[in-house]
């Protein structure tokens, strides 16, 4: 199984980051990672089962969100290259903040498993948009 993981520290509470990153559907922080969100359906953001096309490439799924522990899950059912359907399968992305006790910051841990022949490749494809997802979540703070 292939394995993505990204971190980093936000100087904010956990509550100050969970309200920016919470709504499936709201990355206008992601700038200039997302530039473009096609929300699918009706489900709100905030409901599992919610859907999205980032950027006209890449189709994800909300599968938990949990805001008691700041977590969530999602799928990437379709996208570009290595990401692409029947490339990779299982795709399973999880976002997790958790409290820095010392500063009162927040450690978010960005992480995915799935499979494919060339977890490598996948790899080093989606660690580069998950390091700038968290380069652009830092500096909303």
């Amino acid at each position: 199984m292939g394995k993505c993981y990204n971190s980093t520290i936000i100087d904010a509470s956990m509550e100050r980051v969970w309200d920016v990153i919470k709504d499936f559907h709201q990355l206008d922080w992601a700038t200039p990672v997302v530039n473009k969100v096609d929300v699918v359906g009706e489900l709100p953001g905030t409901r599992i089962g919610a859907r999205r096309i980032l950027n006209d490439a890449f189709h994800e799924t909300l599968l938990s969100v949990d805001p008691i522990n700041f977590r969530m899950s999602y799928s990437i059912d379709d996208g570009p290259g290595p990401v692409a359907k029947g490339e990779v399968s299982n795709y399973i992305g999880r976002v997790e903040l958790f409290p820095i006790t010392d500063t009162g910051g927040t450690f978010v841990k960005w992480t995915a498993e799935f499979e494919s022949s060339d977890e490598i490749q996948v790899a080093d494809f989606c660690n580069p948009i998950y390091s700038g997802l968290l380069a652009a979540l830092k500096t909303r703070f």
